[in-house]
């Protein structure tokens, strides 16, 4: 695993937010869909996903997002996504996933909406 990856679990106003850093792929993949599910199935209401810090996704860190938000969906709550980065919104907009994804350009912002 990418040493400068890292996911952090906290509740902030109400909301379930899972900060993630470095790079999502392949490698780092796995751990994020566990911390995806255990806030899934543990917590209830909306679920933010930060990607404020993440340097690189690549199409297993994208499929593991849209498992989460079928999951979310199945149990009826709201998962926003947090993307800060131009070229990680770039990947969202290449794949056609800003269609399907909340996405926000702060944690404020995911927060209050």
């Amino acid at each position: 695993m990418d040493q400068s990856f890292g996911i952090v679990e906290q509740r902030r106003q109400g909301t379930s937010v899972v900060a993630v850093s470095g790079e999502v792929d392949v490698a780092t993949a796995p751990a994020l869909r566990e911390a995806l599910e255990r806030v899934v199935d543990e917590d209830h209401g909306p679920v933010v996903v930060d990607l404020i810090d993440v340097t690189f996704i690549d199409s297993t860190g994208l499929g593991v997002l849209i498992g989460a938000r079928k999951r979310c969906a199945d149990a009826g709550r709201d998962l926003r996504v947090v993307v800060g980065e131009p070229r990680i919104l770039k990947v969202f907009e290449i794949t056609g996933l800003t269609e399907l994804f909340s996405i926000h350009g702060s944690l404020d912002l995911a927060l209050s909406a």
